[in-house]
């Protein structure tokens, strides 16, 4: 009934779109003519003159024994005397000191120290100023090391306050392995104790040219079978300030008390503590499986500003303890010998960072407040009276290798990083960001170690005041900096802020 058919198409033209058709077809522009002039400039010729020497006027009083003069000054006598006195008793000018220089606005780099004779290939791994802030010491080693310790080191020194030859330290001092850290006597501007790889501790006269070493610590049972981390000077309690001994700390744990004896040209251990695994908190403990009476290494001290019996260590395991020298807790092992009793020091453990810890350092205004960095790119703030920090900065910028409270802002504070920044924070004005980020690092080379003059403002009646911090880098190049005012003068209430802060952790 229905079939399929196919039916032959049809198409037909629109009747309202047009065929395009194309064209193609050429220019030319007119040519382009250039020409070359050569212009010769004026000739100038230069020509010094020499002004002629005046010779110098010598100020002097006129003598004057006039009668008029003696009347005069008779009769104002008793009005000059009379408003004198009202200045003394008045209390309108009250902690006002005159400024005698012109205000600095900017954080500048004043010197970049080398010893060309270390050749880049030592890192500076310790830095100190001496007791009046004339001189800074430099350390030089390796942090990196994969055997036994083969390094050229040195220990050199650089007079600020006189003409400074950046790549000629004033004083060099060769020693046979590396030098790990340094400090300078707290009074005598000439004395320096250092600590080696090798974990010896040596005290040098700089003020002798030959025969420099004062006393050593040697190498035998009592001294540390790891490299030194830190040396510092503390108060002998027995002297009433009039002695002091060194304390120093290490990898293999123990925390040495040493006494010097200059008759005997050596230190003796008087006093010894040890970290052991068993003062990390209670929930690392289960997570690692480690003993409890291991070694754990100590990486940094700081001694509080108040009570010079309590102090704070970091650990190559990323606790930060709170220790006593009064302390007596579990004793070492027995397979570690010493001729002075080892106990644990540890009274409170911190929330503990995520590596290693390379610096701690207790705030020289408040009692109860701490700056700690480490691997795990963080800084933070402790207060004693509490595990958890009371302030975490993550500046993002790689590894922190130091921290350094001001020593006089309370609120001000400095970090350097594994990328070569040196960091100024000031908690007044932010507690997230930094207020200087200055490339400290040669190169983006790693920063070490930040130390700031702690008499800076010793020389201040005669307006020359020191306003500097220095920094060293893994190349071994050293940075002298001139602080700004900003970072240098207290503002009001900076005390009450910080003690607000620390008082924060308690509700």
């Amino acid at each position: 009934m229905f079939t399929d058919e196919l039916l032959d198409g049809v198409d037909f033209k629109s009747t309202w779109k047009k065929e395009r058709s194309l064209q193609s077809s050429t220019a030319q522009t007119s040519e382009i003519l250039t020409d070359e002039v050569e212009v010769q400039s004026i000739h100038r010729v230069h020509v010094k003159i020499q002004t002629e020497d005046e010779p110098e006027k010598k100020f002097r009083l006129l003598d004057d024994n006039s009668k008029e003069l003696c009347d005069f000054i008779t009769e104002v006598e008793p009005f000059v005397s009379r408003q004198l006195e009202i200045n003394n008793r008045s209390h309108a000018f009250d902690g006002y000191e005159v400024n005698w220089r012109e205000d600095s606005h900017a954080v500048t780099c004043l010197h970049t120290l080398t010893y060309a004779s270390m050749d880049g290939e030592s890192q500076s791994t310790g830095l100190s100023w001496n007791s009046i802030g004339s001189v800074i010491a430099v350390s030089y080693g390796r942090f990196d090391h994969q055997d036994w310790c083969t390094h050229k080191s040195a220990l050199c020194t650089w007079n600020v306050d006189r003409r400074v030859n950046p790549n000629k330290p004033d004083v060099t001092i060769d020693v046979s392995s590396c030098l790990m850290c340094i400090s300078f006597h707290p009074k005598k501007p000439s004395i320096i104790a250092g600590g080696n790889f090798n974990g010896e501790i040596v005290i040098w006269d700089l003020s002798k040219e030959d025969d420099t070493i004062v006393a050593t610590s040697g190498i035998g049972d009592d001294s540390h079978r790891e490299p030194v981390s830190k040396v510092k000077w503390i108060e002998d309690p027995l002297s009433k300030g009039r002695k002091y001994n060194i304390v120093s700390v290490s990898s293999d744990g123990k925390i040495l008390i040493w006494k010097v004896n200059r008759r005997k040209a050596s230190l003796e251990l008087v006093e010894g503590f040890i970290l052991l695994t068993e003062s990390m908190p209670r929930s690392v403990m289960r997570k690692s499986r480690v003993k409890g009476d291991a070694e754990m290494g100590v990486t940094c001290i700081s001694y509080a500003i108040e009570d010079k019996s309590l102090f704070v260590v970091g650990s190559e395991s990323g606790g930060v303890f709170k220790c006593s020298m009064n302390a007596r807790g579990s004793p070492a092992s027995s397979n570690i010998e010493s001729s002075v009793p080892l106990r644990s020091p540890v009274t409170f453990s911190f929330q503990p960072h995520h590596g290693p810890v390379y610096a701690v350092d207790s705030s020289p205004y408040h009692r109860n407040l701490l700056l700690s960095c480490g691997t795990d790119t963080t800084a933070r703030i402790y207060s004693m009276l509490q595990a958890k920090p009371i302030l975490t900065i993550e500046p993002g910028l790689g590894y922190l290798f130091s921290a350094k409270w001001s020593p006089v802002r309370p609120l001000v504070f400095a970090l350097v990083t594994g990328e070569g920044h040196l960091l100024i924070y000031d908690l007044k004005t932010s507690k997230i960001n930094p207020v200087y980020s200055l490339e400290a690092g040669d190169k983006k080379e790693a920063v070490y170690t930040l130390e700031f003059n702690q008499s800076q403002f010793g020389m201040k009646e005669y307006g020359n005041e020191r306003q500097l911090l220095a920094t060293g880098d893994g190349k071994g190049v050293v940075k002298i900096w001139q602080l700004s005012d900003e970072l240098t003068t207290q503002g009001s209430r900076e005390v009450d802020v910080l003690a607000e802060m620390a008082a924060s952790a308690l509700d």
